[in-house]
């Protein structure tokens, strides 16, 4: 279903900077890694950071959120800082293809 919402808006997505959070039993790294073939066939800007949280050390009875951890604040800052850079970067290239077309 993602997959399809993903396809059916492609042309909207490209030229764009995209960042992954994701969540399960191993931080949800087989699904983010699996996003990152699409995003490039999108023509989308992946950043290098992710963050991946675990199901069972971020959660509270494995439904809600409760981190503390500090290193996932500064790995999700890191990942927002990446995504601003690059949309600015890329936002010529999105204002050429619209006079393009």
């Amino acid at each position: 279903m993602l997959k399809n919402a993903i396809d059916y808006l492609y042309a909207e997505w490209n030229n764009k900077a995209v960042g992954f959070v994701s969540y399960g039993g191993v931080g949800g790294a087989r699904a983010a890694e699996h996003l990152r073939l699409v995003a490039a066939e999108l023509q989308m800007a992946d950043v290098r950071q992710q963050v991946a949280l675990s199901m069972i050390t971020e959660f509270r009875e494995l439904q809600r959120l409760q981190t503390r951890r500090l290193q996932t604040f500064d790995s999700l800052t890191v990942l927002l800082d990446q995504v601003i850079a690059w949309s600015g970067a890329l936002a010529a290239l999105r204002t050429a293809a619209v006079v393009a077309a």
